[in-house]
């Protein structure tokens, strides 16, 4: 059974131990990232299966992280949480190429069904 690799990039500690908690115990190798620059900067773009990503943060935001990485030419699917949410971060953000948005806070089986959706798919 393949083991799928999530990266969570999102500025707030508490989000990324509960996100890390929430994943790994759905069976997910998972890294956390408290910046898009952190990631960018990491060797696990290449072995991730799947980002979980803020939209706002300091630096570098999560869209703009979005647009970097698509320009490098890696197409891992990405997920945005917000706890700013409308319509038309959601809209930038799926134009972009991402495969949700889940504003914050989301329910858990939420979050694990998007993935698991798109996991499942490739």
């Amino acid at each position: 059974m393949e083991v799928h690799v999530i990266s969570v990039v999102d500025d707030d500690a508490s989000v990324r131990a509960a996100a890390d908690n929430l994943l790994s115990s759905h069976g997910y190798m998972v890294h956390t990232f408290a910046s898009a620059e952190d990631f960018l900067r990491s060797a696990r773009l290449e072995d991730t299966s799947f980002v979980v990503a803020d939209v706002q943060m300091p630096g570098i935001s999560g869209l703009d992280l979005l647009t970097e990485v698509r320009r490098r030419g890696n197409h891992t699917p990405f997920i945005f949480i917000t706890a700013f949410p409308d319509q038309s971060v959601r809209a930038r953000a799926l134009k972009a190429g991402a495969v949700g948005l889940l504003e914050k806070p989301f329910a858990c089986s939420t979050l694990i069904d998007n993935i698991e959706a798109v996991l499942n798919r490739k």
